[in-house]
């Protein structure tokens, strides 16, 4: 039977500090670990990854953005992610810093963290082997992957795209 393919945005958000946003998520899939906010394109709509991310942020965060305010540091597809289904995923770091935690949210709790808590934080663990170390590597740049996930076999990451630049994206809170 055909696996369901879905598009998501991911909201990689800093405190002025350079903790990064991180939400225990409260539905699945991947109940109970953290993860960036970000949520499901609307594709019904025909609904843009940009628009998606600007939307997500505003419902999950309060953030009013622009498409400028967003990064697009990465494109991530997986097939057959826990044999359930197929996902393509555009990762964006939102360039205005925040300063406050935003409130908990129906999709989940916040809380900050450092890059250290990502090591022990429960986490999906495709986020934890493959995103986070491509994310961090190309923050500023942009990467693309593709991870073939098969049931009982280890996931297979191929680097599509890799254009690293030494500086993060960085804006003004807002």
């Amino acid at each position: 039977m055909p696996l369901p393919y879905k598009i998501a945005s991911l909201l990689y958000a800093f405190h002025e500090d350079g903790r990064v946003l991180m939400m225990e998520r409260q539905h699945d899939p991947n109940r109970g670990l953290f993860s960036p906010p970000g949520g499901k394109l609307q594709t019904d709509t025909g609904e843009s990854p940009h628009n998606c991310a600007i939307r997500e942020a505003n419902e999950e965060t309060g953030l009013n953005l622009s498409p400028n305010d967003l990064h697009l540091t990465g494109i991530v597809s997986e097939n057959g992610y826990q044999g359930e289904t197929h996902w393509l995923m555009f990762l964006f770091e939102i360039k205005p810093r925040l300063t406050e935690l935003p409130p908990d949210h129906e999709e989940g709790a916040f809380r900050w963290a450092t890059r250290e808590d990502l090591d022990t934080l429960p986490m999906p663990g495709t986020d934890r082997e493959q995103i986070w170390p491509l994310f961090w590597q190309h923050r500023g740049g942009f990467f693309a992957a593709h991870c073939h996930c098969a049931e009982n076999q280890p996931d297979q990451w191929t680097l599509l795209q890799s254009s690293v630049n030494p500086q993060p994206a960085t804006g003004k809170p807002s």
